[in-house]
């Protein structure tokens, strides 16, 4: 790609079981929420038809992850137990699995038990958006699964990050927060990282255009790093719309997050996303 140098090296491949996927051209990966009240009502699945129905679109469309989630992670959502959280994710994957055998599956989760039980049911990845600062044990069982992380930035917890805000250097903090988290999975063993920095996410707007502006900086830290930008408050807000109505928005952040080093979009809308990589490809690439 020529977007902007910055002289860092990035990795730019996943090993998912014994194939490497490659990152050189960014890739899409499709949100399926297994819940009632994730924000975005478009997002919401939970009968089975439903489920396949997107499932199948987001393939189709051209998603080359689909990353299932069955606890709504929205600001101030309901708290569930494990048990419940599992029994949402596991009909998920045995769903898509059954009718979509080689699709890769993320399972977007803070909770090792989760992870492990996902892992076991055929998921490939696991999105976890406290970057294990919600369960001790999740870096552990990373480590023993040998699968693919994806490491967020929040502070707290859904129910209490819109207040946990305040940083004394916004990009600084959150690259120093990845640096530790990093050493310490690599100690462990863990070598296929993608970094996420969690917008909307114990950040107030103008923070999350600050860190847009500024996400080519954490290319230094030389892994992946996936932009979840999809149908967020800081589109909508900014708009003066709703969620249902922040498509273009999104798929202008989006376009601006490639340029400045994504290699994984995470959307609601795969198609859309799919053509703004084309485009993206076409205006910086000699392909």
């Amino acid at each position: 790609m020529k977007t902007k140098d910055t002289g860092f090296s990035v990795k730019k491949t996943l090993r998912i079981g014994g194939n490497l996927l490659d990152l050189s051209l960014p890739r899409v990966m499709g949100i399926l929420n297994i819940t009632p009240d994730s924000f975005y009502e478009g997002s919401r699945s939970g009968q089975e038809k439903e489920i396949l129905d997107k499932a199948g679109k987001m393939l189709e469309d051209g998603a080359t992850i689909l990353d299932i989630g069955g606890y709504s992670s929205r600001p101030g959502a309901t708290d569930i137990s494990t048990e419940e959280e599992w029994l949402r994710v596991e009909k998920a994957i045995r769903l898509i699995l059954k009718h979509f055998p080689d699709a890769i599956l993320s399972a977007d989760t803070f909770r090792a038990e989760v992870a492990r039980r996902a892992i076991g049911e055929g998921a490939s990845i696991i999105n976890d958006i406290s970057g294990g600062e919600l369960d001790p044990a999740m870096f552990a069982t990373v480590a023993e699964l040998q699968v693919p992380y994806i490491l967020m930035h929040m502070r707290g917890t859904p129910q209490t990050m819109k207040d946990l805000n305040q940083y004394q250097h916004l990009v600084h903090d959150i690259f120093d927060y990845f640096a530790k988290k990093l050493n310490k999975l690599r100690c462990l063993g863990v070598n296929d990282i993608v970094i996420d920095p969690g917008f909307g996410f114990a950040k107030n707007i103008d923070q999350n255009y600050e860190i847009l502006r500024e996400l080519n900086y954490f290319s230094a830290l030389g892994v992946p790093l996936l932009a979840g930008l999809s149908r967020k408050s800081l589109i909508y807000k900014k708009l003066h719309t709703n969620p249902s109505e922040a498509l273009n928005g999104t798929t202008v952040l989006n376009t601006i997050s490639l340029i400045h080093g994504a290699s994984l979009l995470r959307v609601h809308d795969v198609k859309e996303a799919v053509e703004a990589v084309k485009l993206f490809k076409l205006t910086f690439t000699n392909n």
